[in-house]
């Protein structure tokens, strides 16, 4: 892991035990990279509870309890999709907070509507709050979509905790 990535991983953690917070995670484009960055750090299993990786609808809907109305309504490069993620896993784990990714990271895969790098991000709080981030990043490369939708996942988390 490059050293960008770990030190948001470690403010992140960080954040978290101040205020005495576990988290979980639920990924699709990202295929569990947020929770293999933030389980890099020793010691992360006081603030980690667990990690979805939910790359298909069936397992959005079976695993973290997306509505298969908002999959079809939407689509799972949604704002509405990212939002259930982050919500379902929340309830699924009983932690504090939890962040959710959904995009398109290439090369592949993109339309009009929902173009290479289109990735969109939740995080939900136990305190009812949900925030959403939409992010472009454009046709950067599948490993470069997927690096950036990490840090961008570790500073949601970082700002929940603050």
């Amino acid at each position: 892991m490059d050293e960008e990535t770990y030190a948001r991983a470690v403010a992140v953690l960080d954040a978290f035990r101040a205020r005495g917070w576990t988290l979980a995670t639920a990924e699709s484009c990202t295929g569990g990279l947020v929770a293999g960055a933030l389980t890099e750090v020793p010691g992360s299993s006081d603030v980690v509870d667990r990690g979805f990786v939910t790359y298909s609808n069936a397992a959005k809907m079976a695993m973290i309890g997306v509505p298969e109305a908002t999959l079809a309504a939407h689509g799972a490069v949604s704002e509405a999709t990212a939002r259930a993620m982050a919500e379902g896993a929340l309830k699924a784990a009983g932690v504090d907070a939890a962040v959710a990714i959904t995009g398109v990271a290439g090369p592949g895969g993109g339309s009009e509507t929902k173009p290479v790098g289109l990735v969109h991000f939740a995080c939900a709080r136990r305190d009812g709050t949900t925030v959403h981030q939409e992010k472009r990043f454009g046709e950067i490369g599948r490993a470069e979509v997927r690096r950036l939708s990490v840090l961008q996942a570790l500073d949601l988390l970082r700002s929940a905790a603050s």
